[in-house]
């Protein structure tokens, strides 16, 4: 089986080698380690991308909590519009991705889910993302709020049923009515719960994550919820602190937008890598002319790549990429890149279990390859061993 060494300042999940190789043989990597211990070394990573300066080699990002991008979005795709956005996604060095969906009718949530779970079976993507229905009325954010519902077991039985297994997890808040039988949907069903778009307290989020079986999330934690105030903590609170405890993993959507630089590196100072996710929460507008888009049901406008809802304001969704949020946190937030980029791969995959699959630069996984010039921009993408064209 022939074999390709992609030679540059390779990032692992523990360090940083400035003169590295990895080897790729097959959908597999080889082998990882500096260049002049290789057992196999090719051409450097700058005769294969061109001669634009040094190169970065990084794992393939893995996005959980993604709308859409390339103009597509996931909450009206079609099964033949879907692949565009998955394909602007991993150009961009996203290799592995969760198709979210917003708060919608039971119908829609039904027909796109069956939709999107084409893409899953194929391996395109590693799963569905519900967002929704059910959530705080006060914290929907950019959900629409005739779509929220009180838990409908009836109904996310449908939901999951048309998935036949793509569902990966669900985004709902603490207080909603009938939460206790939505655990143990969830549980039966083997969806991860993320806690989101919720108004309670902080008690009522420990009981929860305590509560729900295997991984837990805080839905792009600081948004759509209550701020944190240190006599009525909140949902933050609670969730930093079970974050701490290795109970919980959070997503931050670190764009500049959703977030100050500063509160990126707090978190990340707090709870360490391993327990934060990078996430875009891209919607269609990703990668595509500022203007009008649609996010579900809702109408939004796209000004200066900021998405805001077109009534009212509220920021729905983000514009950029994973690799674009690694990118910020090590210029802005002055977060470590090896830090930065396993919050944008491993951390992530680990939540998916995935771990052991993909995520890392590491002998046995997945060629999930992003090479990037000095700026980490990427110049070059491979996923399983294939360049991403």
């Amino acid at each position: 089986m022939t074999s390709r060494t992609f030679r540059g300042r390779v990032v692992t999940a523990e360090a940083v080698i400035d003169d590295g190789a990895v080897v790729v043989r097959g959908d597999r990597i080889d082998w990882v380690g500096p260049a002049a211990e290789c057992p196999d070394v090719g051409p450097a990573v700058d005769d294969e991308a061109g001669p634009a300066g040094p190169r970065t080699v990084l794992p393939g990002m893995v996005d959980v909590h993604c709308h859409g991008g390339g103009g597509v979005g996931f909450p009206d795709a079609t099964t033949e519009t879907a692949p565009t956005a998955v394909r602007f996604h991993r150009r961009r060095g996203t290799t592995t991705m969760l198709a979210s969906l917003v708060s919608a009718p039971a119908d829609v949530l039904v027909r796109q889910t069956a939709a999107l779970a084409d893409l899953w079976r194929s391996g395109e993507i590693a799963g569905v993302h519900l967002e929704g229905p059910f959530l705080a009325v006060s914290r929907c954010g950019a959900q629409d709020p005739e779509s929220i519902v009180p838990v409908d077991v009836e109904m996310l039985d449908r939901v999951l049923d048309a998935g036949d297994g793509a569902v990966r997890s669900m985004t709902f808040a603490p207080e909603v009515e009938g939460v206790d039988r939505l655990i143990d949907v969830l549980a039966d069903r083997d969806v991860r719960g993320s806690v989101g778009h919720t108004d309670t307290d902080a008690r009522a989020v420990t009981d929860i994550v305590r509560r729900l079986a295997g991984p837990v999330s805080a839905t792009h934690l600081f948004n759509g919820m209550p701020p944190f105030h240190h006599r009525a903590p909140g949902p933050v609170a609670a969730c930093l602190a079970a974050a701490a405890r290795g109970e919980m993993m959070l997503e931050l959507i670190g764009d500049g937008v959703h977030l100050d630089p500063e509160t990126v590196r707090t978190v990340v100072d707090l709870v360490g890598p391993d327990r934060v996710a990078f996430v875009s929460d891209a919607m269609a507008a990703a990668g595509v002319a500022d203007g009008p888009y649609r996010l579900g049901a809702l109408d939004v406008t796209v000004t200066d790549g900021v998405a805001r809802l077109t009534t009212g304001g509220a920021i729905a969704g983000g514009t950029s990429t994973v690799l674009d949020i690694v990118r910020r946190a090590v210029d802005e937030s002055g977060v470590d890149l090896v830090s930065a980029v396993r919050m944008g791969s491993a951390t992530p995959a680990r939540f998916l279990g995935l771990e052991s699959t993909l995520g890392r630069l590491e002998a046995g996984l997945r060629a999930d390859l992003v090479i990037t010039d000095d700026r980490l921009v990427p110049v070059r993408v491979v996923r399983a061993g294939e360049d991403v064209d």
